[in-house]
């Protein structure tokens, strides 16, 4: 677990680092017997393959609160910080949140279990806090924490709180509407549609990625808009029953996918509805990061020529298939069961395309590469042990995709590539990329304190030099509309860029903001979870990504109607 440095004087290295030593062994004594173990069922798991593993009761309970977006819990974002779980954030309409007492930034020192003696958590595991938070819903639990704004280090506040379902409504699929102009200078509408993960409640069925898309698409499609990007670049997979669903609205009956067992007997699973949500151009973005029902997803709209794969290289190539099986089965037979046994996330399909090939090891390519530090291999499968192999099964019978215009493919690859070369941020990416190469062929850091000042000197420098590039560029920006399950029959829109925001931000903080997709630090761990209020950052990927949707809506048009149809696009603004 990484800490997050304190906005406190720095004390001095020796201190600092030893008590970070203390905590980390501290940890280790704290362990109990169900984590020892976790560990040790874990590691048998693993000698099967990666992703077979242990679920212990707790671990069980975050898989399905992962799955199912909801917990019970007090709506805040905790984080590691000097030995305290700090408030990072709270969520809207959550129990702290609507309370009013906790505030960002406070500190809690001790968790009281209803009307019960506080038990001091100073130093003690976040996830252990977190479960000493979490609980059942109507229930109260009561923190001691040290005010964020406290001149005094003693002054402490008690806060008693009833627990609640909280929605991780960050998690949820969301949409944009985007207001661009194309290399003639047109103004084009496009979505982009953000899907974090392939999400089900597994227990309640209240949950569904297919029907959250569902919405969404019925409102971006009421706003006419040309084209669509499906963001995938950090979607670490999940259902495989969403995945195939999902897959059907873009398509006609017919196959999705294809999985294997142990016994070698071949199921195909195929769209369950011969409807089609959306039929328009259609982007697939994609990263080392899009495993597994992403990965079924991409694989399908490729195979059937229904849409444009973008990002990197390959995806992250995970083509297994996993099963929950409570352990209680089994310890049954032994004379004793009981529901804290936990469950066994194992491994027992492969699944395929259904042109034949598997995604494992070799992922899904993309049709337009674009450069990102996340194309390494040491971010795919095949950099994790006792990984399974490579190979194929019988194509399945299927029809291509025929009730639009042909994808252009090389067209939009040469003028992408065209564009790409020329532009200043996958210049400064290409940079990044070939120092994080040699930091990892290297694989060692230097343990001289001059040279390692040096180092931070010169990416500051790098950074600052960067920022005024920026700052000096004339560059007009996108209107962005944001569109969530909250507001998608709403009829008045967020705004939340316009032409020159993304320039006052930048002058105003002097720094790069960080891309509101990226993924929360190693010691965050959820009780609720904070809205996405995030601004849009600087994104080259996402920006080449919305030109070359924006060269796939015009090449699809044709000659005859463009002129006509972005006239109407450009009137009709949300």
């Amino acid at each position: 677990m990484q800490e997050k440095l304190s906005e406190h004087p720095i004390e001095p290295g020796p201190q600092l680092v030893g008590r970070r030593y203390d905590r980390i062994a501290r940890n280790v004594h704290e362990e109990d017997r169900e984590e020892q173990v976790k560990l040790y069922l874990d590691a048998l798991a693993q000698t099967y393959d990666p992703h077979s593993e242990y679920l212990s009761k707790a671990d069980f309970k975050n898989f399905n609160i992962q799955m199912g977006l909801s917990l019970v819990g007090i709506g805040a974002m905790l984080r590691t910080e000097d030995g305290y779980a700090k408030i990072e954030s709270l969520v809207t309409g959550g129990p702290a949140q609507v309370d009013g007492r906790l505030k960002v930034g406070d500190r809690i020192t001790a968790v009281g279990q209803g009307q019960g003696e506080f038990v001091d958590v100073r130093d003690m595991r976040l996830d252990k806090v977190v479960e000493m938070i979490r609980g059942k819903k109507g229930t109260k639990v009561r923190l001691l924490a040290i005010p964020a704004n406290a001149s005094d280090p003693a002054q402490r506040k008690s806060v008693d709180l009833v627990r609640d379902e909280i929605k991780l409504k960050d998690q949820e699929a969301r949409a944009d509407i985007i207001i661009k102009k194309d290399e003639n200078g047109n103004p084009v509408k496009l979505g982009w549609l953000t899907l974090p993960s392939f999400y089900a409640d597994m227990d309640r069925h209240s949950k569904s990625t297919t029907r959250d898309v569902l919405a969404l698409l019925k409102r971006l499609k009421k706003e006419n808009i040309g084209g669509l990007v499906i963001d995938l670049r950090r979607n670490g997979g999940g259902s495989l029953e969403e995945a195939i669903s999902l897959t059907g609205l873009f398509l006609k009956s017919g196959p999705i996918v294809q999985t294997k067992g142990s016994n070698g007997n071949i199921v195909i699973s195929s769209d369950p509805d011969p409807g089609i949500a959306y039929g328009g151009p259609l982007i697939v973005l994609t990263s080392r990061q899009s495993a597994s029902a992403s990965e079924i997803f991409a694989a399908a709209l490729q195979d059937y020529g229904r849409a444009v794969i973008v990002g990197d290289k390959n995806t992250f190539g995970k083509g297994t298939v996993q099963t929950i099986l409570p352990i209680g089965r089994f310890t049954s037979l032994l004379g004793s069961r009981s529901d804290d046994d936990g469950e066994l996330k194992l491994t027992i399909q492969k699944f395929y395309r259904v042109a034949g090939g598997s995604t494992q090891l070799h992922g899904v390519a993309s049709d337009i590469v674009l450069p990102t530090l996340t194309d390494l291999p040491e971010f795919g499968e095949g950099a994790l042990k006792n990984c399974l192999p490579y190979d194929e099964v019988p194509k399945a019978r299927f029809t291509k995709w025929s009730d639009g215009h042909p994808l252009f493919v090389e067209e939009l690859k040469r003028r992408s590539a065209d564009r790409v070369q020329h532009d200043t941020e996958f210049h400064f990416v290409m940079e990044d990329m070939e120092r994080l190469r040699q930091k990892l062929d290297q694989n060692r850091i230097t343990l001289n304190e001059d040279a390692r000042r040096k180092e931070i000197q010169d990416d500051k420098l790098r950074k600052d030099v960067r920022s005024k590039e920026r700052l000096a560029r004339h560059e007009e920006e996108p209107n962005i509309y944001r569109l969530t399950l909250d507001t998608v029959d709403k009829p008045n829109l967020q705004l939340i860029m316009y032409p020159g925001k993304l320039a006052e931000a930048k002058a105003k903080a002097g720094v790069t903001k960080v891309s509101p997709e990226a993924a929360p630090d190693d010691d965050t761990d959820t009780i609720g979870a904070a809205d996405d209020t995030k601004e849009p950052a600087i994104d080259p990927e996402r920006d080449e990504t919305l030109n070359i949707l924006a060269d796939l809506v015009d090449l699809s048009r044709g000659p005859k109607t463009a002129s006509t149809n972005v006239k109407k696009t450009a009137e009709q603004r949300p």
